[in-house]
C-alpha cells in the first residue's frame, strides 16, 4: 500500500545524451509527461560529472533524482561516466537508468556491473519512446523509493 503524501509529484531528471535529434525527442516526450521534470542536459559523460559537480557546490540547485544515460558518446562514454559517478561517494546513490538503442548482452551486463539501476531499450519511433519514458516514470515515481537528496554545501 503507498502512501500517496510521501510520494514524489515528479521525479527531476538529468538526461546525459550527445544526439541533438534524441535530445530533442526526449525533451518533447517528457514536456508531455509532468511526472517527470528534465532538470537539465549532458551531451556526454565529462559535462555531466562536471554539472553535477557544480550542483554540489552550489547551495540553490538540487541533485537530480534520476539520471537517463546514453552509452555511446564521446569524450566520457556511459561506461566511464558511471565509474565516475559511482566512485563519488555523495552521487552514488542517484538511480541510472541506461537509456540505449544498443541491444547487446555484453554492454547490458557491463552497465549493471558498473552500477546502473535499469537498461531501457531506447526505440527510434516517438510513440515507443514515450510509453517507454511513461514506464520509467510510472516505476520510479510509484514502485520505488528514491534516496533523499543530500544537501549541497558538500564538493565532490
Amino acid at each position: 500500500m503507498f502512501v500517496e503524501n510521501a510520494l514524489p509529484q515528479s521525479v527531476k531528471v538529468l538526461l546525459v545524451e550527445d544526439d541533438t535529434v534524441q535530445i530533442c525527442v526526449v525533451q518533447a516526450v517528457v514536456a508531455d509527461l509532468p511526472q517527470l521534470d528534465l532538470l537539465a542536459v549532458a551531451r556526454d559523460g565529462l559535462e555531466a560529472i562536471a554539472l553535477l559537480r557544480r550542483r554540489l557546490r552550489s547551495s540553490g540547485e538540487s541533485l537530480p533524482d534520476l539520471i537517463l544515460l546514453d552509452l555511446n558518446m564521446p569524450k566520457m562514454d556511459g561506461f566511464e561516466f558511471l565509474a565516475e559517478l559511482k566512485a563519488t561517494p555523495i552521487l552514488r546513490r542517484i538511480p541510472v537508468v541506461v537509456f540505449s538503442t544498443g541491444n547487446d548482452q555484453e554492454d547490458i551486463d557491463r552497465a549493471y556491473d558498473g552500477g546502473a539501476n535499469s537498461y531501457v531499450l531506447k526505440s527510434a519511433r516517438f510513440d515507443d519512446l514515450k510509453r517507454s519514458l511513461e514506464l520509467v516514470a510510472t516505476y520510479w515515481i510509484s514502485a520505488t523509493r528514491l534516496p533523499t537528496n543530500l544537501p549541497m554545501a558538500r564538493s565532490a
